[in-house]
């Protein structure tokens, strides 16, 4: 379910489209159709209702934090790369950051999504990239993979 919730929060931020969740959904779906949660979804037809419906019914509490934060930054690589407008994505990143669990907002890497974009208020665009960069590589750095 990390992967959805992952999507489910891209897909509030219009970092994804619906098409993806969807292609998501049925595919986790077909790996677990007996998954009551995912049957809803399936016939949910209002985004935002399914996206409120993932939201509360996550459990937070046993997120393979490892997982989620290796699938979104994965996810989130992909819209840095291809995006031009880094005031743009600075201000997605902050709203993303806004809408994960509390538990999780001041644990890194998710704890940069709030402050990268800092340096972009004095011009310094190539200190937010930097930090940016950091937060998306974060789980590639193998000597901090060593001491967890």
């Amino acid at each position: 379910m990390e992967e959805l919730f992952v999507y489910a929060l891209l897909l509030n931020e219009d970092l994804i489209t619906e098409e993806e969740y969807r292609k998501q959904l049925d595919q986790l779906f077909l790996d677990d159709p007996q998954n009551d949660d995912l049957l809803y979804l399936e016939w949910e037809t209002d985004l935002q209702k399914a996206i409120v419906f993932i939201r509360t019914e996550m459990d937070c509490s046993h997120l393979n934090l490892e997982r989620f934060g290796r699938f979104l930054m994965g996810k989130l690589k992909g819209v840095y790369v291809n995006c031009v407008d880094l005031k743009w994505f600075a201000g997605r990143m902050y709203r993303l950051w806004e809408g994960l669990p509390g538990s999780i907002q001041s644990i890194e890497p998710f704890w940069m999504l709030c402050y990268a974009d800092d340096p972009l208020s004095w011009g310094d665009e190539a200190q937010s990239r930097s930090i940016y960069e950091a937060m998306l590589d974060y789980y590639q750095d193998e000597t901090r993979l060593e001491h967890m």
